[in-house]
């Protein structure tokens, strides 16, 4: 079957205008009806919103579908891009992020800040910057057009490491001790992300391949599923910007600092990534997700951790939530660096990843 581009057909040609008007329809309604946020801040489990739970897993479990168990194995047996993605998260990332908070909150910003806003903000950060994200990656490496049994296989080795890794990293660069893990934040976060669409993806997979084949699978249900990806995701940004998108009209020039910070960040340690993978000589395939991952955050545990250590209300929270709310626009801004410089890498070859070959999703 001949290679084809992975395509959302419309919603992927304009996609940015959606995530535009998603944005200001996400702001204008939580303007409108303010009851609105407040009632959906209230669906909560372990810091993690059941609303926007459940528009994950409508993104995640079509990408699932298309995810064959000769990938995972694949990805299991080629070492380089996992150590450069746990390389990346965790040696590299969080060090940057502290460097970035330092800089932009208190040496650019200075005058703009106090003291005091400058050292929560910048803890917030530090607590963003330490945990990688574990979900939204899958479809931000889907888009890419990235090795998705590598993707997966590096969002259950993080959600691992993050349990070992997460508490020491943030003692060593807040200087603050007795901080926990959120185990029922990321325990919940690993079910909802990754193991029940997993699962949920191998038996329709495999049931369908077994009464329809794989033909059914690539030409119908594909194209169907990937329909239901790209309308959760932008429901998704609907919901996340009702829920906290009135901070942008309220405090502009604050989310516009904490911004930077953490876009500066994102495209840093993004570029070292993708770089390094080429000099490993890397197929795109795989130097793609291992650069996104390591541009991503797991907001919901950096809002847990900044809840519990600093409070609700605290400058620490803003700055993780801030991380919310740039979290698709600045992923987005990756998978276009990516599509843009395939070119620069070498491609698999023959049919050893399936997904690679399967055909575009047409809306």
């Amino acid at each position: 079957m001949a290679e084809k581009e992975r395509s959302l057909g419309i919603w992927s040609k304009y996609l940015t205008l959606w995530v535009a008007l998603c944005i200001l329809a996400g702001i204008g309604l939580g303007r409108l009806f303010p009851t609105l946020s407040d009632a959906m801040a209230g669906l909560e489990v372990a810091h993690i919103s059941i609303p926007i739970a459940v528009c994950l897993f409508a993104m995640i479990y079509p990408i699932m579908v298309q995810i064959s168990w000769e990938e995972i194995r694949g990805a299991l047996r080629s070492p380089r891009p996992i150590v450069l993605t746990l390389v990346a998260n965790w040696a590299i990332k969080p060090f940057a992020m502290a460097l970035f908070a330092w800089l932009f909150l208190g040496v650019v910003f200075d005058g703009f800040l106090t003291a005091e806003q400058v050292q929560e903000y910048r803890a917030g950060l530090i607590l963003l910057g330490i945990a990688p994200c574990t979900a939204m990656v899958l479809v931000w490496s889907y888009l890419a057009r990235g090795n998705m049994g590598h993707t997966l296989v590096m969002t259950a080795i993080n959600s691992l490491a993050m349990v070992v890794l997460y508490a020491p990293l943030a003692v060593l660069l807040l200087g603050i001790s007795g901080i926990e893990v959120p185990w029922e934040t990321i325990a919940l976060s690993v079910t909802i992300y990754i193991v029940t669409p997993l699962i949920a993806g191998y038996f329709t997979r495999r049931q369908v391949i077994k009464r329809k084949g794989m033909d059914w699978l690539q030409a119908r249900l594909v194209p169907w599923l990937g329909k239901v990806s790209i309308v959760a995701l932008l429901v998704t940004l609907v919901i996340l910007f009702i829920y906290q998108g009135h901070l942008i009209v309220e405090l502009p020039a604050i989310i516009g600092m904490i911004s930077i910070g953490i876009l500066v960040n994102i495209l840093l340690v993004f570029a070292v990534t993708y770089a390094v993978g080429k000099l490993l000589r890397l197929t795109y395939e795989d130097a793609a997700p291992a650069a996104i991952i390591a541009g991503s955050n797991h907001f919901e545990v950096a809002i847990a951790v900044a809840t519990t250590l600093f409070g609700v209300a605290s400058g620490a929270t803003l700055a993780t939530v801030v991380g919310v709310l740039t979290e698709v626009p600045f992923m987005l801004l990756l998978v276009q660096l990516c599509k843009s410089t395939r070119g620069f890498f070498s491609t698999h070859s023959g049919e050893a990843r399936t997904i690679a070959t399967e055909r575009s999703d047409r809306i």
